[in-house]
């Protein structure tokens, strides 16, 4: 079986790290290739080194446009690409451009989809991920949903036929990571070594492309008694530099993004975390930290039941959210048990014997 794997941003470089190990493990081959939405070194290469994953077999190079010309550009990149290499099946991982490029190119040549991280809903049809989730979904021929609850998403859009609750992938890094860094250095700036902290990451258009609310969100975190480490994305700096916003105000403190491994290691360090990321959010509940989301919704609503996740959408009450008590302890593992690579290859293997 060949298996030609699309990725593009970070989150789905760390997906790809188990799954590029399972299919090795099983025999099968694995192609893999890179469109180049993320191609900062901090948010690309340094994932593939880090994670112990084989340089992309491919490289699309498309970089930084507008979401018509990045997601077209791949389009026109994934032809040739599965035109040549002609795998049994395309597999896409998770809400990017990369995904839906990925997948709209193998339906149009006849080639098997499917879907990592399949039935996520935030309900925020402002979010472009979700535009790329659901149109993923709905082309996929195969749904492979890390929740429950993804899977009741799947089966009210019809799709219950063709969907399978593998787990999330994202478990088996993190639990794997976890046990390895345990005991390394955080790697804290000298200004906060031997201090309380907290981490905050910042990324989504909804946060920082309106200036008075990411000038409301900054404020928000410069005004908290305990300091934070804002890990900048470059997008985020640019956008702050272009509203003549200061990230480093009051106990707010700027580094760069960090490797995988890094950041895990970091987070286990922090008394919580802030975010707008999906993976970040549910990263903290993994690691048992809390974490407060500067969103109006979440995909992952586990981490808000269970009560390590709360949502912050007017970051004037951000201070009371990311103050609160910290939660009851839980064993629940909504996401899976660190196998769900394994159980991936095996359902693929199982659906293309089946066609």
């Amino acid at each position: 079986m060949k298996i030609l794997s699309v990725v593009g941003a970070r989150p789905q470089f760390v997906k790809l790290a188990p799954m590029a190990g399972a299919i090795a493990a099983a025999g099968h081959e694995h192609v893999i290739v890179h469109t180049g939405q993320h191609y900062d070194v901090n948010m690309s290469e340094v994932f593939f080194r880090d994670l112990g994953i084989s340089a992309p077999d491919v490289h699309l190079s498309v970089g930084s446009a507008s979401h018509g010309r990045q997601t077209g550009a791949m389009l026109a990149g994934m032809d040739q690409v599965l035109e040549e290499r002609r795998p049994d099946w395309v597999l896409v991982y998770g809400d990017t451009n990369s995904t839906v490029a990925g997948a709209l190119s193998a339906v149009k040549m006849h080639i098997p989809v499917a879907h990592l991280e399949a039935g996520l809903r935030s309900f925020n049809r402002r979010m472009p991920e979700e535009h790329n989730r659901v149109l993923t979904d709905h082309a996929a021929d195969l749904c492979l949903a890390p929740t429950e609850v993804a899977m009741g998403h799947l089966a009210r859009e019809g799709l219950a036929e063709r969907s399978v609750l593998v787990g999330d992938v994202m478990t088996d890094v993190l639990l794997k990571v976890r046990d390895a860094v345990r005991g390394l250095p955080a790697g804290l700036p000298a200004s906060l070594d031997g201090r309380p902290f907290r981490v905050a990451t910042l990324h989504r258009p909804d946060n920082t492309d309106d200036p008075d609310r990411l000038r409301s969100i900054i404020a928000g975190l410069a005004g908290l008694e305990t300091p934070t480490l804002l890990l900048a994305h470059p997008r985020l700096r640019a956008r702050a530099a272009d509203f003549g916003i200061s990230l480093e105000q009051g106990t707010l403190h700027v580094g760069d993004p960090l490797s995988y491994p890094q950041l895990v290691r970091l987070v286990m360090a922090a008394s919580g975390v802030v975010t707008d990321s999906g993976g970040v959010q549910k990263e903290a509940f993994l690691l048992r930290v809390p974490c407060t989301t500067v969103r109006t919704e979440t995909e992952w609503t586990e981490t808000v039941e269970l009560g390590w996740n709360v949502l912050a959408p007017d970051p004037r009450h951000l201070s009371g959210a990311v103050n609160r008590p910290t939660p009851p302890a839980t064993d629940a593992a909504p996401y899976g048990d660190g196998r769900t690579a394994h159980r991936v290859v095996d359902a693929l293997q199982q659906a293309l014997g089946a066609r």
